[in-house]
């Protein structure tokens, strides 16, 4: 954690972190719900579901609810201040 502090500034990696809780972990390799989505889908659909199944119907959703910008920028803050960053500001 250190070195990747000491490459990104606290307000990039925060920027990154709301990003990634917007679009979901930015790592293919982590995304193996997608694959396993892809799988489960087809073996469904082989199988004879009674409608066809898509990936997404077997991959989790991140969010219940679509998060408003204030909301999205709340929690970019907060991650801002637990990483030791600052706010400023022109006002």
């Amino acid at each position: 954690m250190r070195e990747l502090l000491a490459r990104v500034s606290s307000r990039e990696l925060t920027e990154w972190m709301a990003y990634e809780r917007i679009t979901g972990p930015l790592d293919t390799r982590l995304r193996g719900d997608i694959s396993a989505g892809i799988i489960a889908a087809t073996v469904a659909n082989a199988g004879g579901a009674k409608r066809k199944l898509k990936p997404s119907d077997f991959v989790p959703t991140w969010f219940k609810r679509k998060k408003t910008p204030q909301e999205i920028w709340q929690d970019a803050m907060r991650a801002n201040t637990a990483l030791g960053g600052s706010v400023r500001t022109n006002t």
